[in-house]
């Protein structure tokens, strides 16, 4: 499998996890993981911008792929081929990805949060 091969599953990956966090027979733990991992993979912005070298590429090539692995490995496999059939058709129609307001949200949160850790720690006493 090549590059462009493995950037085209995690693609698949992430929209057939969009789909399996609506159906209503995947548990509440996987459930609440596929949400975290679709909110992040579909977000518009990363939670580690990629202009900054090395590190901004990271979350693209380490994190995302190991949150896609462990969710679609926590997922009954009936849940994971009606979502995979979706994905696939869907993609096929539109061309694209959804995009992810929750996503971005909680990019956005995390930033904030570490944001407000260094500051209150560097904060003077």
């Amino acid at each position: 499998m090549n590059l462009r091969d493995w950037a085209r599953r995690i693609k698949r990956d992430a929209v057939t996890l969009w789909f399996a966090c609506r159906d209503p027979a995947t548990p509440w733990l996987p459930k609440a993981l596929c949400w975290f991992t679709v909110a992040y993979a579909l977000s518009p912005i990363d939670l580690i911008p990629d202009f900054i070298p090395v590190l901004g590429y990271l979350d693209d090539v380490l994190l995302l792929p190991a949150l896609l692995w462990l969710t679609v490995h926590l997922l009954p496999p009936e849940v994971i081929a009606r979502s995979r059939e979706r994905a696939e058709d869907w993609m096929a129609r539109t061309g694209s990805r959804p995009a992810s307001r929750a996503g971005m949200a909680l990019v956005i949160g995390i930033w904030l949060a570490v944001a407000a850790g260094l500051a209150w720690w560097l904060w003077p006493r």
